[in-house]
């Protein structure tokens, strides 16, 4: 291994050993089923996942880590992966470097389509492939040529490609994610979950499990102080008490505690469980019937939002044309490429520290001491690297449960989802079915749109009473008629929970009014971008919600960029969509920022959460360009409930507004500093930057209320070879001021595959409440798969107000791709589809 010899006296699959035995955490554990690659070493000069082979298999080979890279390679892939920006969350990249190896060991001179072909086991969730392959062709470039490798990070200024301030230690699998941490003494925690998804627990009997000298503790609801939690309604059990309701397979019925990491599973299963099994409900019409209650005691209605502006019924009796159709939405899986994973530790003065990687250290901190019953500054939350989120990391997976064993043991326990757990427990995208009438006058002007949807918000309500807003609020597309009548309901099943999902139910609604829209135009005869350009929004106009259009306003800069490529392509789809920056409608809404001085260097702290979006580079250009200090002068501190101010959950692409424009006042007060002062005569004082806005509810009665602080706009093209396979994509966005040039870029190249993605080949498969999907066989897209995609980045004539003008594009390119691959496919075949994932296309016969 690494040119040493290892000998074991077990037989256990080479991940484990190399993880657990020789600590070499830079191969990371993607899923242990052989499906994500994130495991990839090299044995034998050959890619190879770690997690598929025991030891005994591997006697006598010759085996190659990230760990065992020559200091040449290591150089070089760094420097390319960093360079090119192909290191987003950055969990798969150690092993796309592996593979890249294997490659360029024989071949230093790939074509793209070698490349593809080597990457083929790895999965990114993040940066759709392009960007890696670009690296990878870099990387030979340099291997061949003997070109020398020559840091410059120099240029931070707003706009530039400015290398992401982690890629390197993510890169060379030294950045530190939470299973990645082993403490002295440390336990280990599993939670033995629901056997059905409705069912009354009769008996819980532990005395197996107790008596196995193996088991530390076994603890149950009567051991948690405050057994419920939840973002906005605390309805969801820590653990399901005797004689209570499971409301689905991923609830936690105890936790079992030992310090032999090997024996949780046998102690789990020692654990005895008596349930009275019950009819459940599974489908949105069962639940609304209200003739089972998931919850006991309480309807099936978890929320009903009613959003009228105008007259839509009188509007669409007059219009000339209508259509009317049911669009529906499947489940979908986040299939983020780190599972959940935390740690928590004690201490007699200072309580619980946990170690965490989540989306908002902040949201952990208030819900653990709820759960606890512990004052704030008994409970430090600290965030490690965070593998992926897409929203999928908003909620208590394993956190609550790690301080809960913490808590009762006083020993230091990680607690670690296996990739079928995760799959199991975690909130997914909401099915959603949506009803919608939208109708036009003779001239091709809209008129009035009236829709209700039915959201499937499964166990528990998560963040389901704002996701359906977000698909109600945008439902009308980034157009200009004010005649709306929506109404959204959401439901409680027996399913898997729903909850945020990289488009927060705007994905869903954004597929229907657009495919509705295509409808509409060839039931009227019109060029779908002549009528989309006739309708869209500018500046001034009142938007569907009655918000005035600012000055930001780019979908028309969006298509005038599209235009020459839809002319091009004839028969090519497209689609609009706008998504908004910042939580909104009235929610209070900060972003917050302390740039101290410490010994010499500009320390930047803040608890919004880089989940590989880039938000640490985001504020760290920021300072740069505020301050004029070169990059080497600051460090950017990772989110730490002690040390860095609360700037709210990474979530509603609001990040590099809220807390980027926290950054640049916090900034500015220590540039007027420095108008006076060198940096070292400034040692040990703090500037503060602080940012709120102020929004209208959803229930206000303004003519003009404004609903969010700013909105990013996008129009894509989908063009289909001759085989009816997706062969190119144009991915026009505006989203304002681009503070990181690569960062975007390949955010949206990464949004743009999840689209497709979601549009042909992803179904997260539930049955009656069980989860019938593996990683493997939810048909996430791999490089292979991954067509040419085109990035265009365009501005409306004025900037926001916020970060220089910046807004968000991390949710907005994952929304208009499945409609504009549903319209390609009807201009094909004249076959309106109306579901997800698309049927009778290349991918899905």
């Amino acid at each position: 291994m690494n040119s040493k010899e290892y000998c074991s006296n077990e037989d256990k699959k080479l991940l484990t050993f190399l993880r657990d035995d020789l600590h070499l955490t830079g191969t990371k554990d993607g899923c242990s089923e052989g499906a994500c690659g994130a495991c990839t070493v090299i044995v034998d000069g050959k890619a190879t996942r770690a997690c598929v082979f025991t030891l005994s298999k591997l006697q006598g080979k010759k085996i190659t880590t990230i760990e065992g890279l020559t200091q040449r390679e290591r150089a070089v892939y760094s420097y390319c992966f960093g360079k090119c920006g192909a290191v987003q969350c950055g969990y798969c990249i150690p092993g796309m470097v592996m593979s890249a190896k294997a490659l360029l060991d024989v071949n230093l001179n790939p074509t793209r389509e070698d490349v593809k072909k080597a990457i083929r086991g790895n999965i990114c969730r993040c940066t759709g492939y392009v960007k890696i392959e670009n690296a990878i062709l870099l990387a030979a470039d340099y291997f061949r040529n003997n070109r020398e490798v020559v840091f410059d990070n120099s240029d931070g200024s707003l706009g530039s490609s400015f290398m992401r301030v982690d890629a390197i230690a993510k890169t060379l699998g030294e950045g530190i994610y939470v299973d990645d941490i082993t403490l002295k003494d440390m336990c280990y925690a599993k939670a033995v979950r629901a056997k059905y998804p409705r069912a009354r627990v009769k008996k819980i009997d532990a005395s197996k499990a107790l008596n196995d000298p193996r088991c530390i503790a076994v603890i149950t609801a009567d051991d948690v102080p405050y057994n419920r939690h939840g973002h906005l309604k605390k309805d969801w059990p820590v653990l399901i008490k005797k004689g209570e309701l499971t409301h689905y397979i991923g609830d936690a019925i105890c936790l079992v505690v030992t310090d032999q990491k090997s024996a949780l599973e046998e102690l789990c299963s020692l654990v005895e469980v008596e349930y009275e099994i019950l009819p459940g409900v599974y489908d949105v019409h069962e639940a609304i019937k209200d003739e089972i209650l998931v919850h006991e005691g309480e309807s099936n209605l978890m929320r009903k939002e009613h959003i009228v502006r105008g007259n839509a019924h009188e509007a669409l009796k007059k219009s000339k044309y209508k259509v009317h159709e049911t669009f529906t939405t499947p489940h979908t899986e986040h299939a983020f490429m780190e599972m959940e994973a935390a740690i928590a530790c004690w201490d007699d003065k200072e309580g619980i520290t946990l170690f965490t990687g989540s989306q908002s250290v902040y949201d952990e901190l208030h819900e653990i001491t709820k759960i606890l019953n512990l004052p704030e500054d008994k409970v430090h939350c600290i965030s490690q690297l965070v593998g992926g989120g897409f929203g999928g990391k908003e909620d208590m997976s394993v956190q609550h449960h790690a301080a809960l064993a913490t808590y009762i043991t006083h020993r230091p326990v990680k607690v670690k989802l296996t990739r079928k757990e995760s799959l199991e427990i975690h909130p997914k995208r909401h099915p959603m079915e949506m009803e919608l009438t939208l109708g036009c006058d003779e001239n091709g002007y809209l008129t009035g749109l009236e829709c209700t949807i039915l959201a499937d918000t499964g166990a528990y309500a998560s963040l389901g009473g704002p996701v359906l807003q977000r698909a109600c609020t945008h439902a009308a597309g980034p157009y200009n008629y004010q005649n709306i009548d929506i109404t959204g309901i959401a439901l409680y099943t027996n399913n898997v929970p729903s909850g945020a999902f990289r488009g927060f139910g705007v994905t869903q609604s954004c597929f229907a009014i657009e495919s509705a829209i295509n409808k509409l135009c060839k039931l009227i005869n019109m060029d779908p971008f002549e009528f989309r350009m006739q309708n869209a929004l500018k500046p001034g106009d009142t938007m569907p919600n009655g918000q005035i259009a600012s000055e930001d306003t780019g979908i028309i800069e969006c298509l005038e960029k599209i235009k020459p490529y839809y002319d091009m392509y004839p028969t090519a789809g497209i689609a609009c969509a706008l998504k908004n920056s910042g939580v909104g409608v009235g929610v209070p809404d900060t972003g917050r920022c302390i740039l101290s001085i410490e010994n010499n260097i500009v320390h930047i702290r803040t608890s919004a959460a880089c989940m590989g979006q880039g938000l640490a580079t985001v504020v760290l250009q920021i300072c740069i360009e505020t301050t004029k200090l070169p990059a080497s002068q600051f460090i950017v501190e990772a989110p730490d409930t002690r040390r860095t101010p609360n700037s709210g959950t990474s979530t509603a692409s609001r990040q590099t507004a809220f807390t980027g424009e926290a950054t640049r006042r916090a900034a500015e007060k220590l540039k007027a500093a420095l108008e006076d002062s060198k940096l070292e005569d400034l040692e040990g004082q703090e500037f503060y930057g602080e940012f709120c806005y102020e929004t209208d509810p959803i229930t206000s009665t303004k003519p003009h209320p404004i609903s969010h602080l700013a909105y990013s706009y996008s129009a894509q093209l989908v063009v289909l070879n001759d085989s009816g396979k997706v062969e190119r994509v144009i991915a026009v966005c505006d989203a304002g001021k681009v503070i990181n040039q690569l960062s975007i870029e390949g955010q949206i190249e990464g949004g743009v595959v999840m689209g497709l993605g979601y549009a042909l080949t992803e179904n997260f498969i539930s049955e009656q409440g069980y989860v019938k999907s593996k990683y493997g066989t939810l048909g996430l897209l791999r490089a292979t798969d991954i067509p040419e995609i085109e990035v265009e980045l365009v501005h409306a004539r004025g900037y926001g107000m916020a970060a220089y003008g910046a807004k968000g594009v991390g949710e907005l390119c994952t929304i208009p791709t499945a409609p504009a691959v549903a319209h390609a496919y009807y201009k094909r075949d004249g076959i309106f589809r109306t579901a997800l994932p698309l049927e009778k296309t290349a991918y899905r016969k």
